[in-house]
């Protein structure tokens, strides 16, 4: 099977993980077949296997200065929320059956189904 041989043995040397991102570029190599990556995920573990992600950081990170960014730039420039309030999905309210016109279908059936 093409994922036992490895990353490696199909292009890809920079870390040895199978992503589901690259199960699908795989697929679509190997069989012609385009797959979305949850596609892909989701056969994967019909076949034993589960996607791995990749710890990617890099080399020259430099933490004290990612905090201190986060903490006095990413305050400033970052959206506030929308406040919090009750809401409704729907818009409209459901009509009363005294609102009614007479002639209106369903007008004189109030009677609720069981």
């Amino acid at each position: 099977m093409c994922l036992e041989q490895g990353p490696a043995a199909h292009g890809w040397v920079e870390d040895q993980v199978w992503t589901a991102a690259r199960v699908a570029t795989l697929i679509g190599r190997k069989f012609h077949v385009s797959y979305s990556v949850s596609g892909a995920t989701r056969l994967m573990h019909r076949l034993g296997f589960s996607p791995q992600v990749p710890a990617r950081r890099v080399a020259e990170r430099d933490e004290q200065a990612v905090t201190a960014w986060k903490e006095g730039t990413w305050a400033e420039v970052k959206e506030p929320g929308r406040p919090a309030r009750v809401t409704s999905a729907s818009g409209t309210r459901r009509a009363s059956p005294e609102s009614r016109p007479e002639d209106a279908p369903g007008a004189g059936a109030a009677v609720p189904r069981s």
